[in-house]
């Protein structure tokens, strides 16, 4: 089984915001005059949610708003430090007339740049969505077009029947040709290439839970992964709890490790058969995001994501 031990949270999520900056200079160097691009927050309620947007001016010139008190609802209003560090960003005031010739007229903050300047301007875009809106990971946006570069659609998995490409057993020519097989398998339940980060671990989001999944370094084995708990109290209490879950649950298992619960599923990989990856990822989204708050509860602890999550 690949140790996942040395899995560390923070860094994992600041090595997929770094990918996810990347992909999105990827899509502003190629926004035009037919449409907008919207970089919204994942809605968890019917309220206005936060968002980053881009409108092409002209062939050579961007305009990029963040949305105001004005257009969000009441729980995404922005505080007096939020406020601040929008003006620390770059971003100009909401204005009803311009102050000078060419200046939008927008009840959102927004910029002018150059079209040539993506890479500032998609750093602009995940400072404010990280650091200005609290969105926690890229998983937790919704794009409103370009999906596939950038984040997956909401939509929870659904299990269907399997055609005869996803039973079709494959076996892998090593850890390169896996990892090009799971992607293959998750761009095609969630409609984007996954993100990644240096480990190699790959992150998904299903609802609102996290899922990871870590490819063994002789390619016989997936594992995946989500970190349910965090600061637990107590040891033993802990233990005592986990093992009655174990005892109970059916192909996963759930693991103190130091002061962190995970539960964790093995799926063999030699040879490789998609259906079974999606079986996995379904199987463990269901129980991850159905016991971590409870599990939470009971162990006096944290979960990853909180209900606000996005």
């Amino acid at each position: 089984m690949p140790d996942y031990r040395d899995f560390d949270l923070d860094r994992s999520t600041a090595e997929s915001w770094l990918e996810f900056e990347q992909r999105l200079a990827e899509v502003v160097s190629m926004i035009d005059d037919s449409a907008d691009f919207t970089l919204g927050c994942v809605a968890v309620d019917e309220e206005p949610v936060p968002f980053v947007r881009f409108h092409s001016r002209d062939r050579d010139t961007l305009l990029a708003e963040a949305a105001s008190n004005a257009v969000v609802g009441e729980k995404y209003q922005l505080g007096p430090a939020e406020l601040t560090r929008l003006s620390e960003l770059g971003w100009q005031d909401p204005t009803s007339e311009p102050e000078q010739p060419g200046d939008p007229v927008s009840e959102n903050f927004w910029v002018l740049r150059a079209q040539e300047q993506s890479e500032a301007l998609a750093g602009l875009a995940v400072s404010t969505l990280r650091d200005v809106y609290g969105v926690q990971h890229p998983v937790f946006l919704a794009p409103d077009q370009l999906a596939e570069i950038l984040t997956p659609a909401p939509e929870p998995v659904v299990l269907t029947e399997y055609d005869a490409e996803d039973v079709a057993a494959v076996v892998p020519a090593g850890v390169e040709h896996l990892r090009d097989l799971v992607e293959v398998e998750l761009t095609e339940m969630f409609g984007h290439t996954p993100l990644h980060d240096a480990e190699g671990d790959i992150a998904i989001r299903v609802g609102s839970t996290m899922l990871f999944l870590r490819l063994s370094s002789d390619a016989r084995e997936v594992l995946v992964f989500a970190s349910l708990v965090h600061d637990v109290e107590g040891r033993s209490r802990a233990v005592e709890v986990l093992n009655d879950l174990n005892a109970d649950a059916r192909m996963v298992k759930f693991q103190l490790i130091r002061d962190r619960v995970f539960v964790t599923c093995s799926v063999m990989a030699h040879p490789f058969v998609p259906a079974h990856l999606h079986q996995a990822v379904t199987m463990m989204a269901e129980v991850a995001d159905g016991i971590d708050d409870e599990l939470a509860g009971k162990l006096r602890g944290r979960t990853t994501f909180g209900p606000d999550a996005g």
